[in-house]
Formats: structure tokens, sequence, C-alpha cells
């Protein structure tokens, strides 16, 4: 319940943030400082490997809002999915520890935007996620990233394709299309 609360409150700083100091670019570096509260934690005293994921969703939903696409999104009946993400831990956040947690796009292709976000302290990676997110129309389907591309005036060009080590994760990773039969089956 408490990432709710931290997600109404980041939501909130997100757009006033906007308001004072405008629209950011949407390639951009998105930073948000955080601190590791005791709901953070699992029962060997660090932040739980979990809750990094609920946090970095703050940091996309700052990026979000400040680049100015949450209200465009929201306005189009479009919104983000993930569909997929890979995370690496190097040192434990601990109690009460203040990081940084940085979010950037880093690449798109013709269906889905790939984001690295990172939990940084005194300028030091702690941890790093790689997601892929696809954006979903609520009316039914899924948004080409093109026209997500053209809905927000960012020049497709200057967007750098997938490295190879991506494109071949997400395919590696990959479970069949809702409307494929994944049966649960243990070999």
């Amino acid at each position: 319940m408490n990432v709710l609360w931290r997600t109404i409150l980041q939501l909130w700083l997100s757009r006033r943030r906007l308001r004072r100091e405008g629209t950011v670019a949407p390639l951009s570096v998105g930073r948000i400082r955080l601190t590791t509260l005791p709901t953070d934690l699992d029962v060997m005293g660090h932040m739980n490997n979990g809750r990094y994921l609920s946090l970095f969703d703050l940091g996309r939903f700052d990026l979000l809002m400040r680049t100015g696409m949450w209200d465009l999104l929201r306005g189009r009946g479009w919104y983000p999915v993930v569909a997929n993400s890979t995370i690496s831990y190097r040192k434990s956040l601990n109690l009460w520890q203040r990081f940084d947690l940085e979010s950037r796009v880093i690449a798109a292709d013709d269906r889905a935007v790939y984001l690295e976000h990172r939990a940084v302290v005194g300028g030091e990676i702690y941890a790093r996620m790689v997601v892929r997110a696809r954006f979903v129309k609520r009316s039914g389907g899924v948004l080409a990233i093109a026209e997500l591309l053209e809905a927000i005036g960012q020049d497709p060009a200057e967007v750098p394709a997938p490295e190879e080590w991506m494109t071949r994760w997400a395919d590696d990773v990959a479970l069949p299309s809702t409307k494929a039969p994944a049966p649960s089956v243990w070999e």
C-alpha cells in the first residue's frame, strides 16, 4: 500500500516540476530522489529485490509526466505496459539510505520503447534495470511506435535502435501472443 501513496506523491511532485520548469525532452535523463523506507526492506535488512521494480515505476511516471506524454497518452486513450524487464544488482540499499533514481529512454524499435533505470548513490550505480515497454490503445490493439513518436514530436532518427543484445533478449524471453495458447507445462 505504501507504494500507492508514494506513487500519488510522485505524480503530484512531477506535475509540480512540470509546471515550474516546463517540459523536458523525451530522450533526457529523469532524476528523482528517494529514500529506502522500512517497508522497502526484506528480512536481510536491505531493499527487497522486488521493491526496486515498483520504485522504478516512479521513475517512468516522472519521465512521462515531465515530458508531457502523460497528458497526451491519457487524452488519446493510450497507455504503456511493461513487456519485459531485466535487472542487475550491484550493491545493497539500506534503511534510510537516500538514492537517485535515474530514468531514460535508451532505444526504440517499431513495436517497443526501451528504458534504463538506475539506482545511484553518490554517482555510483547500485542497481540497473532495462525495460521494454509497449503502448496499448484502450480501444484495442498495440500502438505503433512511429505513431507515438509523431504524436510527441520526436524525430525517429534521433532515437537509437536497440542494441543487438536487447532484441535478442526480448525474443528469447518472449511469451506467446495473448491470442495463442500458453499452457503451463513443466518439462
